[in-house]
């Protein structure tokens, strides 16, 4: 548990869900000659494996992410991915956006301009948290929170 103490869980017992099979590389994916766009799986791969700061379970596991909920754009270079947190009052919800964020910043080219929201209708705060995320200076404000960026780190590095 990275966040929480047990007697702080907000959501004691979270549904899991299946994990979905590695996705196979063909040979022309391997070839640097050959332009390889990016799509929504290749993206959902990046993230899945994220972990929720409250549980030993991946975003994946618990369903938070999906590849339905993923744009991608090749041609404008935009990526859009919403979430879903497990309960609509989800408190550490901000803290998943920042991790997912944080992932594809890390491991996507810097052409694509990332957004990352809460899948509409899903969480109490939706609105807010989503501004908070789109706000440029509030994520790198985030990033340069130690505390913040090693909690992050936790979530995002394989377990």
């Amino acid at each position: 548990m990275l966040v929480s103490d047990m007697n702080r869980l907000e959501n004691v017992d979270p549904k899991l869900y299946k994990k979905c099979s590695d996705r196979k590389i063909t040979p022309e994916e391997e070839d640097d000659d050959i332009i390889d766009p990016f799509d929504s799986r290749e993206v959902y791969d990046i993230i899945r494996n994220i972990y929720d700061p409250e549980h030993p379970l991946t975003l994946e596991e618990l369903n938070v992410v999906e590849q339905s909920l993923i744009e991608v754009d090749n041609a404008h270079n935009v990526i859009r991915v919403n979430f879903t947190p497990t309960i609509p009052h989800c408190s550490l919800a901000t803290l998943i956006g920042l991790a997912i964020r944080v992932k594809l910043l890390r491991c996507l080219p810097t052409r694509f301009k990332v957004t990352v929201e809460i899948t509409p209708g899903t969480h109490s705060s939706e609105h807010e948290i989503n501004k908070q995320l789109a706000d440029k200076e509030r994520v790198a404000a985030a990033i340069e929170n130690s505390h913040l960026i090693e909690v992050i780190n936790q979530c995002i590095t394989p377990q």
